[in-house]
């Protein structure tokens, strides 16, 4: 089992480093070694917040001017069994970047990189190597799955589920309740074949309405406009509009 520090204990071991005016509650739980024993250093930047019961992992690079708000989790390795592939939870490099905002509740998974004045809502849940870029807005209750690529000045709203290894370009919006599929043939723990994972790609500047069903493989290209409670089952084409059950194109956006 791993051992639990505080921040002036994991000062002690010399596994903490901390910036100038750095504020960590002492009831925030550091958790160096992961569950192979590696340990790992933990780095705190100049002005950064780590509020109470917070629990940073190591590995985790806090930047400066970043807030960690109370219960959330930073860094935390992968551990069992999922989709094909058994966990060991190992630990990796996570990095929160400079001005991040972590709301109450948020996890995130080793191996995670946040952007730039990055914000995570409450209980939003970020799965292990997960990179968002600079600027981005994840709403509450979010799940993202594992490697998930978000690009910069992204907006996705509460409730949206987004699967393992989408690509989301810079400025598409995501509306609340958006769920996204890159598994085709439902497999699961199949002893004779692995699941065949195709994950959708949003291109830069495409809008996904609220409530909207993505299926796998597909893409949306650049600045297209999907209709809320949409069925998405073909590409749709760059800059048009396309709405319904299936989708299809409607029209084109204009500036």
């Amino acid at each position: 089992m791993s051992t639990e520090f505080t921040a002036a204990e994991l000062t002690t071991a010399g596994l903490l480093r901390t910036g100038r005016g750095a504020r960590i509650s002492p009831r925030a739980v550091f958790v160096p070694a992961d569950e192979q024993g590696v340990q790992r250093p933990v780095v705190v930047g100049t002005g950064a917040v780590i509020e109470a019961f917070a629990v940073i992992h190591g590995g985790a690079t806090i930047g400066e001017g970043a807030r960690v708000e109370a219960h959330v989790t930073v860094g935390r390795p992968e551990w069992g069994y999922a989709v094909g592939q058994t966990y060991p939870g190992a630990g990796a490099a996570t990095t929160v970047g400079d001005q991040v905002v972590l709301r109450s509740g948020a996890v995130v998974y080793a191996g995670v990189e946040l952007g730039t004045g990055v914000l995570v809502g409450h209980h939003t849940l970020l799965r292990s190597a997960v990179t968002v870029g600079a600027g981005s807005l994840l709403g509450h209750h979010l799940t993202v799955e594992r490697n998930t690529r978000i690009g910069r000045g992204v907006r996705c709203s509460p409730g949206s589920h987004i699967t393992s290894s989408t690509q989301v370009g810079d400025r598409v919006f995501l509306g609340a309740g958006v769920r996204t599929i890159n598994d085709k043939t439902l497999t699961w723990r199949d002893p004779d074949r692995e699941p065949v994972l195709v994950a959708p790609r949003f291109e830069p500047g495409a809008k996904i309405g609220t409530g909207c069903v993505v299926l796998g493989g597909i893409t949306v290209g650049a600045r297209a406009l999907v209709g809320a409670g949409s069925l998405v089952t073909r590409d749709i084409p760059a800059g048009t509009i396309a709405y319904g059950h299936p989708a299809r194109v409607h029209g084109q956006v204009t500036r």
